[in-house]
């Protein structure tokens, strides 16, 4: 049995093997509409975060493959308060065919595939998002036919979406450069890892304090929130911190011209991001929005078929 819990699992063949999947997905569904190869499979989505993208993606997904979703709020479950995670897992394995959590805490996921029965997909959690770098580096590909050779910048703080997108970035042979203010770089041991993939794949990891430096020359230049949810208690200090790393025009200018500008959603406009920016002629942030659908519809492909 297979979960997708981090693109840290995964090879470089593997990724490529979920990228090439979603690929013809997509290109199925633009021609005439998928097969429906999970026909009588249910996924269950623990939510403990709201999201719009997880959510619709998800059961679009499982709807388009011919399965169905089922969404379970937060008030609904509690997970690890009202009953403990092992319980929910082994609960829920007898009920779907697949597990889909976006949650607070990594352990809960790593509890979550513990103790199922069933594939668990990481639908988001404080450590990584593993499909959105997925989404990510599809959108990378798909639009400049590669991702080998090019460089990604990241500007803001080294959260869990900076983790999975330096390793998703290096794995598949992309050089990853990332600036974030002093006490909000990425963690040690997470930057110790990426820099041993960056080494397999004979790419570079290049960290810095300084924006226009994490950008220069950059193909894709990519940003998040400043402050993610469960942050809420920090939001006014890191207002302070951050506004020398906004993506705006002239941060852009430092990028080769050919740049494209990506971010995760939602985006805070006018904090880590200005809507001439977002809206401008070289962002894809929509179309890869709407690639969270493919990119997953081949990881729901490869585990739950």
């Amino acid at each position: 049995m297979q979960h997708f819990l981090s693109i840290a699992d995964y090879s470089r063949d593997e990724l490529w093997n979920f990228l090439q999947k979603a690929k013809s997905l997509k290109d199925e569904l633009k021609t005439g509409g998928n097969q429906p190869i999970l026909q009588g499979k249910i996924l269950g989505m623990v939510f403990q975060k709201p999201s719009l993208r997880t959510r619709v993606s998800f059961e679009v997904g499982m709807l388009h493959l011919g399965g169905e979703a089922l969404y379970i709020s937060p008030a609904e479950i509690h997970l690890g308060i009202r009953e403990s995670v092992p319980d929910v897992a082994r609960v829920l394995s007898g009920y779907v065919d697949g597990i889909m959590a976006r949650v607070f805490s990594h352990d809960h996921v790593l509890q979550l595939a513990q103790y199922s029965r069933v594939p668990v997909i990481n639908g988001l959690s404080d450590y990584n998002h593993p499909c959105q770098a997925l989404t990510d580096v599809f959108t990378i590909w798909e639009y400049f036919g590669r991702v080998e050779g090019l460089k990604v910048a990241y500007v803001g703080d080294g959260n869990n979406m900076a983790n999975s997108l330096m390793t998703a970035v290096v794995k598949l042979g992309g050089h990853f450069s990332i600036a974030t203010p002093k006490g909000y770089e990425l963690s040690p041991d997470v930057l110790r890892d990426g820099q041993k993939y960056a080494a397999d794949s004979n790419v570079t990891i290049t960290t810095t304090y300084d924006p226009a430096e994490a950008v220069d020359e950059a193909d894709v230049v990519y940003t998040d929130v400043w402050t993610s949810m469960g942050q809420e208690a920090e939001a006014a200090r890191r207002l302070e911190i951050f506004p020398p790393y906004q993506l705006n025009a002239a941060l852009l200018a430092n990028a080769k011209s050919s740049a494209i500008v990506m971010h995760c959603l939602p985006a805070h406009r006018g904090e880590e991001i200005t809507d001439e920016v977002a809206d401008g002629p070289q962002s894809l942030i929509f179309q890869q929005a709407e690639n969270r659908l493919h990119a997953q519809k081949g990881v729901l492909a490869l585990l739950l078929a």
